[in-house]
């Protein structure tokens, strides 16, 4: 089951401020997925792409 995305924010050093539509906030280091997943590289070769992050449609 996926928790409803209400809010994300990109804050410094690749981590993410994610809030959930059940009211809970939780903080997530995306570093160590650059040397697990390729697709993730991306964001470490291209700030600008990571801290355009935002809600898709329907909170995922």
């Amino acid at each position: 089951m996926f928790h409803k995305v209400k809010a994300v924010t990109a804050l410094p050093d690749y981590r993410l401020s994610v809030q959930f539509a059940e009211g809970v906030t939780k903080l997530y280091d995306v570093k160590p997925l650059f040397d697990k997943w390729t697709a993730f590289k991306a964001l470490q070769d291209h700030p600008e792409l990571f801290t355009s992050v935002e809600v898709d449609v329907g909170g995922y």
